[in-house]
């Protein structure tokens, strides 16, 4: 569903790599977590990820599809929510909803459905037609959420996804994530929240100075962590690792 070989980003005037030579692959039905301090290239990566950011070297792959020769053909294939809720905020949500359909040809009846079901199971039903700059933060975040999923993408890339979601609307969520998964789809997010992480992740992965420094299948974790929580496991691998210049 994603494969990262190799990448490379440094931003101008860095005298290190944000990102540093990284490499990862998500497969299908696979819900993977990708964890890291601040600063590590973890929003780095999902950014070259989803497309918004320019890389130096390497290769992302979404669905076979290269991202930088046939980039179109790679972003019709995910769904990414970003993690500062950014929409057009002058639109109403329905507005919003339409123009995103728009964008990647979802037809009339199955927008229709698909936005009525997630603003239902997102108690958004009753602010369908109000502007979305009167959205709380939480709202915003609901709505970005619906806009990804619109599309019914075959990978959705979810960078800090629970920030400013009530405890109902983080239930969901993580309950999309797991039918999105159970229905050949992937996940590919980034959390703070490891109890979050353990609970519903297939794989993880940690980053920090700009490197993988672990990659392994939740499976696994019991023969890592010797009776320690994820969390005991990520703060023993990263307050040694060398830090970087990422983001």
């Amino acid at each position: 569903m994603l494969k990262i070989e190799n990448l490379r980003k440094k931003y101008r005037g860095g005298e290190k790599y944000a990102v540093d030579g990284i490499s990862l692959e998500v497969r299908e039905g696979e819900v993977f977590g990708f964890l890291g301090p601040n600063g590590a290239g973890k929003s780095t990566t999902i950014k070259c990820a989803a497309g918004i950011l320019p890389f130096d070297e390497g290769r992302i792959s979404i669905c076979g599809k290269d991202l930088k020769t046939d980039t179109i053909a790679a972003k019709m294939q995910m769904g990414y929510v970003s993690d500062n809720h950014a929409v057009y905020d002058k639109l109403t949500a329905r507005e919003y909803l339409n123009f995103i359909s728009d964008i990647y040809g979802v037809g009339d009846s199955d927008r229709k459905r698909r936005a009525d079901e997630y603003m239902q199971m997102f108690g958004l039903t009753d602010a369908f037609d109000s502007p979305i700059k009167t959205f709380s933060h939480g709202m915003k975040q609901k709505i970005c959420v619906i806009g990804a999923l619109i599309h019914a993408p075959k990978l959705w890339i979810l960078d800090e996804p629970m920030t400013g979601l009530d405890p109902k609307s983080a239930f969901e969520l993580k309950e999309l994530m797991r039918r999105h998964c159970e229905e050949g789809n992937s996940v590919f997010f980034s959390s703070h929240v490891l109890e979050v992480v353990e609970k519903v992740c297939d794989h993880v992965a940690i980053i920090d100075g700009g490197k993988i420094i672990a990659d392994f299948g939740i499976g696994e974790l019991d023969d890592i962590r010797n009776g320690s929580s994820l969390e005991d496991v990520f703060l023993s691998l990263t307050e040694d690792a060398p830090q970087g210049d990422g983001v």
